[in-house]
């Protein structure tokens, strides 16, 4: 199942760490298949507030996500980002199709 590698950074100090970083994560993506499919950019805000910049990165599976992430090659490169900027990153899984809203009282009922 597809899965997303996402990341809400606040507060990057674009400076040349982050430049390096910028450099670098393409290839540390593509032994994994990772693509990014959101990388920043203007926002419309529609509801509440948002500040900072949203990345998403696909990935035909959680585990590729995994190894991608944990991998020599991207660990070495985090620190330019982790050091520069604050916010938050995750995996999550893309929900199988079809799907509609009310799926999740499923689990939101019964969470086993």
């Amino acid at each position: 199942m597809t899965a997303y590698a996402i990341a809400h950074l606040r507060d990057v100090e674009m400076c040349p760490a982050i430049v390096e970083y910028l450099e670098k994560i393409d290839a540390t993506l593509a032994p994994y298949g990772g693509r990014f499919l959101v990388h920043g950019g203007p926002v419309e805000h529609i509801e509440g507030a948002f500040r900072g910049d949203l990345i998403v990165i696909e990935f035909d599976d959680r585990e590729r996500a995994r190894e991608w992430y944990r991998s020599p090659a991207y660990q070495a490169i985090l620190p330019l980002r982790t050091e520069h900027a604050t916010g938050e990153a995750f995996l999550i899984d893309q929900v199988p199709q079809p799907h509609r809203a009310t799926d999740v009282l499923m689990h939101a009922l019964d969470p086993r």
